[in-house]
């Protein structure tokens, strides 16, 4: 009686230790009766498993109140909106600058193509070096840098370590959802409010605005923002001292506990191991293949609606707008089909890719990231000079046809992704 007795909390243990560390290989039990719970931890419903499951210790960052996480939820969401809407800040002002330096639009436009790659890349660098020397030190480093020079990526790129630390399994779409909508809504916030600001203003001042909703957002991290990262393998009592709001901010508490983390090579192999696993490797390419045109569009937008050049019996360009208002509706109401769908893919893409991989969280999310930039990068070289060589009938009916064409890949992972992922094994990281 007594064996059986020891042999069922040997069992709860081991669960407990299994959901701890990632190391289910047949999924989680996420729902679970009370006459089965034993001695794991719920939802205030009691019957949702939580998963991870907590420690006791109060540093534990799925201990933290709902407020103190859904506070650094928003600027993390904040910080992601900003890369975006600074890049598409300069396809609206390519015009007046193309103006002033005389140079073509097209030209100018070259100019900011760098800036959307590196969209990409940073957040792949932001992950590595999140893995190496913590989350907070990254984030804040970063943040100086966006507002002294606008090239901030790393919430963008790796906003899902935050989740991940903070929240449990259950919760995590939700913010996932949040957290994404504030990365897909800025590239459409940047030229909406830039133009209005560039009809009455000078350029420069539209990214005067973008410095300082940079600022905003490095104070608010200054003052609000934690250390997510939290390490449950090890002991309460053994988990290293953590130190002050400065101590965390500039990485100090981080380099005391270095041994305890990845060393910096292995913080890079883990990109590229992620990279790897088919499943992941299909997801970013037919990433790649949808959202790449929405950002190449997105940054050549100001150039293809130029007003054309009034011709015939001298009518001017509105003359005859009344007569396609009835249509408007339809248009607008399928512009924002257009719009939902990337934003539909990208929820979905990260959320099924975590899921797989959910110890890999950050790397998915610059892996994703980068996907969409790198693509996006590479269409605003030539978008311009396509159309207007072929016209805009045969370039965007092209990317049209691509975008259906990989939606085979989605088919091949309905179909093959189970098997795939249990052939190409786990990540085996030294830590989540």
């Amino acid at each position: 009686m007594n064996d059986d007795k020891h042999g069922s909390q040997a069992q709860t243990m081991e669960n407990i230790a299994d959901i701890h560390g990632f190391k289910e290989s047949e999924g989680y039990v996420a729902d679970i009766e009370g006459s089965l719970r034993n001695n794991l931890e719920t939802a205030r419903n009691g019957h949702t498993v939580l998963i991870p499951q907590p420690s006791d210790s109060p540093s534990d960052t799925l201990n933290w109140t709902p407020t103190r996480k859904h506070v650094i939820l928003f600027i993390i969401s904040l910080a992601a909106f900003l890369p975006d809407y600074g890049s598409a800040t300069g396809a609206v002002t390519l015009l007046p600058q193309a103006a002033q330096w005389k140079l073509s639009p097209d030209t100018v436009n070259h100019s900011q193509v760098g800036n959307v790659f590196m969209l990409g890349a940073g957040g792949v660098v932001a992950v590595i070096l999140s893995a190496w020397a913590g989350r907070l030190p990254i984030l804040f480093y970063f943040l100086v840098l966006s507002t002294a020079t606008a090239a901030c990526t790393v919430a963008q790129g790796g906003g899902l370590m935050f989740i991940f630390d903070m929240f449990f399994f259950h919760e995590r779409a939700r913010k996932i959802n949040i957290w994404a909508a504030f990365i897909i809504l800025s590239p459409y916030m940047g030229p909406l409010l830039t133009a209005f600001i560039i009809t009455t203003l000078h350029w420069p001042v539209a990214f005067w605005v973008f410095f300082a909703m940079n600022a905003l957002v490095l104070v608010l991290t200054i003052c609000s923002v934690k250390e997510t990262y939290y390490d449950r393998s090890i002991d309460p009592i053994d988990q290293p001292f953590r130190g002050s709001q400065l101590q965390q901010l500039i990485g100090i508490s981080q380099y005391r506990s270095r041994h305890l983390r990845n060393t910096l090579g292995q913080a890079c192999m883990r990109t590229f191991r992620v990279l790897m696993k088919p499943t992941v490797l299909l997801s970013v390419t037919y990433y790649c293949l949808t959202f790449a045109w929405v950002v190449g569009i997105n940054t050549t937008l100001a150039i293809f609606l130029l007003p054309s050049k009034t011709s015939g019996r001298n009518r001017s360009d509105s003359s005859t707008s009344h007569q396609s208002s009835p249509l408007f509706l339809a248009k607008f109401v399928v512009t924002g089909s257009m719009t939902a769908s990337p934003s539909a893919a990208s929820s979905n893409t990260t959320r099924i890719s975590n899921l797989n991989y959910p110890e890999a969280s950050g790397e998915v999310s610059a892996l994703i990231n980068f996907a969409r930039t790198t693509g996006g990068f590479i269409i605003s070289y030539f978008q311009v000079t396509w159309a207007k060589s072929s016209g805009t009938k045969v370039s965007f009916g092209t990317q049209a046809g691509i975008c259906v064409g990989a939606f085979a890949i989605v088919i091949a992972l309905q179909l093959f992704g189970k098997k795939l992922r249990a052939k190409s094994g786990a990540l085996h990281f030294a830590t989540a």
